[in-house]
């Protein structure tokens, strides 16, 4: 079973809607289904709340140390409440997924990905769950820390959202440790197709001035003189 969901992400207004923010969006998210109120929480370093499920206890956590200190916050909370790195998962944003996609996965390293990296030294263990919400990568991996601190295009932002929804639907399969149902529910759905471009309209051909005759058919323009 899940007894801690943590959510990834900075804190403060000029990062609210930025990419990097997509574990705190599915947590919020997550509270308000559970009917549960994030507060903050000195003593654990970020925002908390307890809500019940399916008659059991689970802590929802957004550190708010910033993304490099995650750690700080979800370990805090797993050893006060004597929660196992397997009864743990981490909300975050994935490069390598694209979005309109989520996946779930347990274990495995961090790829990089600095909250993920404190998580593992904090926690002492890898074998944590990990659900991958999909940010899309810009191409450029000298683009990336710009491209997770700006907020998605219009178009993503719907497909993120738009798979967070679906995602949010494994919520009780989560809990319960139902990760084989819960895998079947995320992992199943399709992002939407990206709608296909819009022909170019066609340009009118160019219509004679008043009075001018048009060229007949297979006459041909003199050329310039080139002496």
């Amino acid at each position: 079973m899940i007894r801690l969901i943590a959510g990834l992400g900075n804190p403060g207004p000029d990062y609210e809607h930025t990419r990097h923010n997509a574990g705190f969006w599915w947590v919020d998210e997550a509270a308000r289904l559970l009917g549960a109120h994030l507060q903050m929480e000195r003593g654990h370093f970020g925002l908390v709340a307890r809500a019940n499920a399916a008659g059991q206890s689970v802590w929802l956590v957004e550190p708010q140390t910033y993304m490099n200190r995650s750690g700080q916050s979800v370990a805090s909370v797993a050893r006060f409440f004597k929660i196992a790195p397997e009864e743990v998962l981490v909300v975050h944003d994935e490069l390598d997924v694209a979005p309109g996609e989520v996946k779930l996965k347990k274990g495995g390293g961090h790829a990089g990905h600095n909250g993920l990296r404190d998580i593992h030294a904090q926690l002492g263990s890898p074998d944590y769950w990990r659900l991958r919400i999909g940010i899309g990568h810009p191409g450029n991996k000298n683009e990336v820390a710009n491209w997770v601190l700006k907020k998605p295009s219009p178009d993503d932002r719907i497909a993120i959202a738009q798979a967070m929804d679906r995602s949010l639907k494994a919520l009780p399969h989560l809990i319960a440790g139902e990760m084989d149902k819960a895998t079947a529910l995320i992992h199943t759905s399709k992002p939407p197709r990206p709608k296909p471009p819009r022909p170019p309209r066609p340009v009118p051909a160019a219509q004679p001035a008043d009075g001018a005759a048009a060229p007949a058919p297979g006459a041909e323009r003199s050329s310039p003189a080139t002496d």
